[in-house]
């Protein structure tokens, strides 16, 4: 383990990147060999460690990136107030800051939809009826597998992966075998699901909303996503047993308006993607307007709410009380759902950010862009992203990506989405999915459990390379450019 982290954080190291219009301002500092610079370096490799290591120390991995953020944007802003042209910075940082509150209303939306859902109890009612249809371990392998491909392009990975880890847990209780491979095949498919989906991964959300490739576009991914979870899951399936585990679950209904909210969140999705395809607005302004939607569809739910008129029998008076609706035990109220967000996520992802672009800023874009995407080449260079991703968080790895902004054709961003998204499967601590599903199964689903199978992933991983090179042959010789 300790082992991987040097890894990661030695390669990391390399893997950082610039902020482009910032690199052309006339009063732009080289930093590279500063000692801010060098410092700025060895702050964020301690503060990732330190994330690396949330899963044995229980610190929130939010907080020592949004450290590390101040801390390097402060010395950052030092120098650059010393040589008198403290403006240069601030615009950088807040270009920065714009691009993090982009992402961050636009997943704002999304986590709120997915919280009232989860409240109207959609995912338990799916548990539920999955538990009850007396599936054995083998279909429930290809079931839980085949949701979580199909969901996690609309409700994220992780979401997927935990909602099916919880169908997995429920009835392969008495099999410790059964729950380690159906987790790891749920990790591969919710990751392979994401990759094809703007909104199935925070890395391809970045990708749509730089305008690199369009909303349709990441479609030409579905065969080599598919290619990419069928592999392993085709090898992992012999080593499922096909007998009925001995389960049984209670009906669990869906509350009041539970179907009003996926259409209500589904055309959400359809103003997003309107927004930033046809007004070319930002898809977040879409996704705010389809937020309204459910606070208006909320106020509805309140104010017909079944609910006792007269408390007092709770010190023994006979009052008028009207019946309750079993389903409807309390008002539903849409800014519980906003808090209940994952704001650590969320967090993280704005020290990530502004960490990264103060990295980038201080200058060290030309030396790995050179590196990479010139003397090794696109291709090459796409598929180490994807081998990276196994190590570190694949949202500075893309980001990283996005600041360098190589020249590349369509096919290779598509191909650098597909390897970012898809080769954190490869370690169970390369994706939020696997990470959760550890927490969820602990003691059953294991970091050296998922290794035993990595051979499988990294030939699915190379598999759905090929693929899409094959099928997506034409999209290579197709320049896209920021």
């Amino acid at each position: 383990m300790n082992k991987l982290i040097i890894i990661g954080l030695i390669f990391f190291s390399v893997l950082l990147p610039e902020i482009v219009f910032a690199a052309e301002q006339k009063d732009f500092l080289d930093l590279t060999s500063h000692p801010v610079g060098y410092l700025s370096i060895l702050i964020f490799i301690l503060s990732y460690a330190v994330v690396m290591a949330e899963e044995f120390t229980e610190l929130r991995k939010s907080k020592p990136v949004i450290l590390a953020a101040g801390i390097i944007w402060g010395m950052i802003g030092y120098i650059y107030t010393s040589r008198d042209i403290p403006e240069v910075a601030e615009i950088a940082f807040r270009h920065n800051l714009l691009e993090f509150a982009e992402l961050f209303l636009f997943l704002l939306v999304a986590m709120t939809y997915v919280n009232a859902m989860d409240e109207r109890q959609v995912f338990q009612a799916l548990r539920s009826w999955l538990i009850r249809k007396g599936f054995s371990y083998r279909q429930l392998f290809w079931m839980t597998g085949t949701l979580a491909f199909f969901l996690s392009p609309v409700i994220d990975n992780l979401t997927t992966a935990l909602v099916m880890g919880a169908v997995i847990m429920a009835v392969g209780k008495d099999s410790p075998r059964f729950i380690g491979l159906a987790c790891i095949n749920v990790v591969v498919a919710a990751n392979a699901g994401g990759a094809f989906s703007p909104f199935g991964d925070i890395t391809t959300l970045m990708v749509w909303q730089k305008g690199i490739i369009s909303f349709s576009g990441f479609f030409a991914l579905f065969i080599p996503s598919a290619v990419n979870y069928l592999v392993p899951a085709f090898m992992l399936n012999f080593a499922v047993q096909n007998k009925v585990p001995d389960v049984s679950g209670d009906h669990v209904p869906l509350r009041r308006g539970a179907f009003i909210i996926i259409i209500l969140f589904i055309a959400t999705i359809i103003t997003a993607v309107s927004f930033h395809n046809f007004l070319h607005l930002p898809a977040m302004l879409g996704m705010m307007t389809g937020l309204a939607y459910l606070k208006f569809f909320g106020y509805y739910l309140k104010k017909t709410h079944i609910r006792t008129k007269d408390h007092g029998n709770k010190y023994g008076i006979i009052g008028d009380v009207l019946p309750m609706r079993e389903d409807d035990h309390e008002a539903f109220d849409v800014f519980n759902r906003v808090a209940r967000a994952e704001w650590d996520t969320l967090l993280f992802f704005y020290g990530v950010v502004l960490s990264v672009g103060g990295l980038g800023f201080i200058g060290y874009l030309g030396l790995v862009s050179e590196t990479m995407y010139v003397n090794l080449g696109a291709t090459y260079s796409n598929i180490i992203v994807g081998l990276l991703s196994a190590i570190v968080d694949n949202i500075p790895v893309m980001f990283s990506v996005l600041s360098m902004n190589p020249e590349m054709s369509q096919g290779q961003w598509l191909l650098v989405t597909l390897t970012a998204g898809v080769g954190g499967s490869m370690l169970s601590i390369g994706s939020a999915a696997g990470v959760a599903l550890m927490g969820q199964a602990r003691g059953k689903y294991t970091f050296f459990g998922h290794l035993k199978w990595t051979p499988a992933i990294v030939l699915g991983y190379a598999a759905s390379i090929g693929m899409h090179m094959w099928i997506n042959d034409s999209l290579f010789s197709k320049a896209v450019g920021l």
